[in-house]
């Protein structure tokens, strides 16, 4: 989402064509990208880049298989004392691991997955977190059923549970809506 955004301002033709073909078929401006349709149609366009590729993909497993290389992951030793850290993107957005090794065990392991990125709160200048910040203005139709909100979280495709919880910070009590 984030990511093609990016792909698509610094003008890498595949993003840049498929977002452009997209905004003409449908008549919206660019900034429609930075919204809860662009987040979503992000994912759609890049699922065609993915399908666009596969066949290429497969014919390379096919060729490795073929020459002999079926290995699916590689031994290693696991060095007596270590740390290490694994950084990618996937498709909800950045990925980090982070461990070390005390005495060839693991002695401490953290991963940052991009939900924990997208749900953050406020930091410590009150920078507002994506959830948040994608929340700015917009408008409940309905506001005892705030389809909206639901909208804009999941956009996001958050790997947690599929519920909104709001906390009204006066009467400290969450409220729940049932989105039917």
């Amino acid at each position: 989402m984030a990511r093609f955004i990016v792909g698509y301002a610094q003008g890498n033709k595949a993003m840049k064509d498929l977002a452009d073909s997209t905004l003409k078929a449908t008549g919206l401006p660019v900034g429609v990208l930075f919204s809860t349709l662009g987040r979503t149609a992000a994912r759609a366009l890049e699922t065609k880049m993915v399908a666009d590729h596969a066949e290429a993909w497969i014919g390379e497993l096919v060729a490795n298989i073929k020459a002999g290389d079926t290995r699916t992951w590689t031994r290693c030793d696991v060095p007596k004392e270590g740390r290490g850290r694994g950084m990618t993107e996937v498709p909800r957005g950045a990925l980090g691991h982070w461990l070390n090794i005390e005495n060839k065990v693991i002695s401490n392991y953290q991963a940052v997955v991009p939900s924990t990125w997208n749900c953050s709160p406020r930091d410590k200048k009150g920078a507002r977190g994506p959830y948040e910040e994608a929340l700015i203005g917009v408008k409940l139709a309905k506001v005892d059923q705030p389809l909206e909100i639901l909208r804009t979280i999941h956009s996001f495709d958050p790997c947690m549970a599929c519920a909104v919880h709001i906390i009204d910070p006066n009467a400290k009590e969450v409220k729940k809506f049932r989105i039917s």
